[in-house]
């Protein structure tokens, strides 16, 4: 088993290390898609041309869900069907230059909750301009075009 390869997550990293302090690394013991290859900085963020990952749909819901609301611009708390709330960071800055440069950016949450309760790390991102959406389950890491 692989250990000196980063784990995408928080949690991810977390498990990694606490592997390597017991001397549980290699053993097993510890799911090798906690220290799956990956990318952990947007610097090192990719594109893809196309969303066939598992929740794709669920981000193509959400796109649905916030063109409804006329793609607000504010970041805020926004009310979402059956008594949820959804909630927008406003705008996405493109830092790193992964999409297309010269254009505004906002983004979006993908899932409701009760308002107030924490974000996960499933993003759209969407061109204010074209309407042109990525989807990012790990926080700007990876973009899959919708």
């Amino acid at each position: 088993m692989i250990v000196d390869r980063q784990p995408r997550t928080r949690l991810g990293r977390f498990l990694a290390g606490l592997a390597l302090v017991l001397g549980i690394a290699g053993t097993g013991l510890v799911a090798p898609a906690v220290i799956a290859p990956t990318h952990t900085d947007a610097a090192h963020a990719s594109v893809i041309s196309s969303c066939t990952v598992a929740r794709c749909s669920a981000a193509r819901t959400a796109r649905t869900g916030w063109a409804s609301l006329g793609w607000p611009l504010g970041s805020g708390w926004y009310k979402w069907p059956y008594g949820q709330y959804n909630y927008t960071g406003g705008t996405f800055q493109n830092r790193e230059g992964e999409l297309p440069s010269g254009a505004s950016y906002n983004e979006y949450d993908v899932y409701s909750r009760a308002k107030g309760a924490s974000r996960d790390a499933y993003r759209i991102v969407v061109n204010r301009s074209t309407k042109e959406t990525w989807f990012t389950p790990d926080h700007y890491v990876t973009f899959y075009q919708l």
